[in-house]
């Protein structure tokens, strides 16, 4: 492999992608006998190998990807089957890690809604496979992250106080409100915010204030709804009964600034200005989402935080800021 490009104003290796992915041929396999032969609508899976990730890295000055399974996750098999598949998952990352173990990490995939095995294969991944953090789909089959068995896991997260990307995949009734569309141009981003708004609501943050946790995307639609969902939390605290975790729960307004934000899709200036009320600039981080984006889109997605930068951060670079925000998160 080539080395990194040399460091300069436009360059520099030291930019950290959280939210890139890898697909083992071997997944793809075992996905399409599930009966996912166009996953979340689109029209095939993409194809995956180390070294055209890392000339891409290289080309793009990233030094270093941290590496996840995509949607459907664990999703293409049974809830049997399911933390067997997520521990292939982790090793085969594993072993790619291990392969270049300056140029990638990876975010373990866990297999929810079985939080007993959810747990202990975070323990496993994080402790001996040496994962960074994890990777959580919004939902599994239909069982939310919201759902209040999941308490466990997020304990234990947060006492790891590890990155934790979330990552949409297509809601539950895709099939008559997608309207035929492939589900990650939109249902992605509002199942993403369904997600966000209902945890915040709920008080997931100060039950669990050492999580980590990553909203993908520039936000989605959350950013454009924060006004909607700070309105109806109002309402929502009158309305309880006592005990309810939405009468005690931060205002939404200030929870968003505890979350971190990646800016992997589309991080123009509508985009940013959206996001811009609610991030905190520390917390915002790079993200690619390769190679479910292929190449020439995250070549233009670089070229589009070049010109859109300034109208969200007005000092530093949108390399230096992210590369720097992202070994925050991971330190």
């Amino acid at each position: 492999m080539s080395g990194l490009p040399p460091t300069g104003d436009s360059i520099t290796p030291s930019l950290i992608d959280v939210h890139s992915h890898f697909l083992p041929d071997w997944y793809v396999e075992e996905a399409v006998r599930g009966g996912f032969s166009t996953p979340d609508g689109m029209p095939a899976w993409p194809t995956w190998n180390a070294d055209d990730h890392l000339r891409l890295m290289d080309d793009l000055g990233i030094g270093r990807s941290l590496l996840s399974l995509s949607t459907p996750g664990v999703s293409v098999v049974g809830p049997e089957d399911a933390p067997a598949l997520a521990a292939r998952v982790n090793d085969s990352a594993a072993s790619v890690v291990a392969r270049f173990p300056d140029r990638f990490g990876f975010l373990a995939t866990l297999p929810l809604p079985d939080v007993v095995s959810a747990s202990a294969e975070a323990h496993r991944a994080l402790d001996i496979l040496g994962a960074s953090g994890v990777i959580l789909q919004t939902h599994t089959h239909g069982t939310y992250l919201t759902d209040p068995g999941h308490d466990a896991v997020w304990a234990v997260l947060a006492e790891r106080q590890v990155p934790v990307l979330l990552h949409p995949t297509s809601p539950p009734g895709w099939e008559a409100t997608s309207l035929g569309l492939p589900r990650p141009m939109m249902e992605f981003f509002f199942d993403s915010a369904r997600v966000v708004s209902a945890l915040l609501l709920g008080g997931l943050l100060d039950r669990h204030p050492g999580l980590r946790l990553i909203v993908p995307h520039c936000g989605g639609v959350l950013p454009l709804l924060v006004s909607r969902v700070t309105t109806f939390q109002q309402g929502l605290r009158f309305l309880a009964p006592a005990g309810d975790p939405a009468v005690d729960a931060t205002d939404v307004r200030d929870a968003l600034g505890s979350l971190w934000w990646d800016l992997a899709g589309s991080p123009d200036e509508v985009a940013f200005g959206a996001l811009a009320p609610h991030a905190d600039r520390g917390r915002v981080v790079y993200g690619s989402d390769f190679c479910f984006t292929p190449e020439f889109a995250v070549r233009a997605q670089q070229d589009t935080l070049d010109r859109s930068w300034h109208t969200f951060c007005d000092s530093g670079s949108w390399r230096q800021v992210t590369g720097a925000n992202a070994a925050e998160l991971m330190g």
